[in-house]
């Protein structure tokens, strides 16, 4: 089973940054794709950025030009870095894991970590 614990979450005024982290508990390289999600309260979960096992990146609309995500094989460690911070982006961010093994699909996710952005 594969774990993902996410860490780097807390309190950040706005306009100010984080640096989120996951690390798993294998190689991350064999993973299809890897990502961040965000749930904030009365909403639901929503992409926030992706990076595949070739490095190809994707990013939610929102955080374009403010967020980056990047992976470190050898600390099988996948990062958020998260600038220019505003308060609605103020949720709890999940980190997420995909891939395909002889045609079964699977996700997994961590426990996810609260980032709240004050004005």
């Amino acid at each position: 089973q594969v774990q993902l614990v996410e860490s780097g979450g807390g309190l950040a005024q706005a306009g100010g940054s984080l640096t989120l982290s996951c690390a798993a508990s294998r190689i991350i390289f064999r993973f299809n794709a890897m990502g961040w999600y965000r749930q904030a309260p009365g909403k639901q979960r929503e992409l926030v950025a992706t990076i595949t096992s070739v490095g190809s990146t994707n990013f939610a609309d929102s955080v374009k030009g403010r967020f980056t995500i990047y992976r470190d094989n050898a600390k099988n460690t996948v990062y958020l870095q998260m600038n220019s911070l505003k308060p609605e982006d103020t949720a709890v961010y999940y980190c997420s894991a995909f891939e395909v093994v002889g045609g079964l699909k699977s996700d997994y996710w961590g426990q996810g970590t609260q980032v709240t952005v004050s004005s």
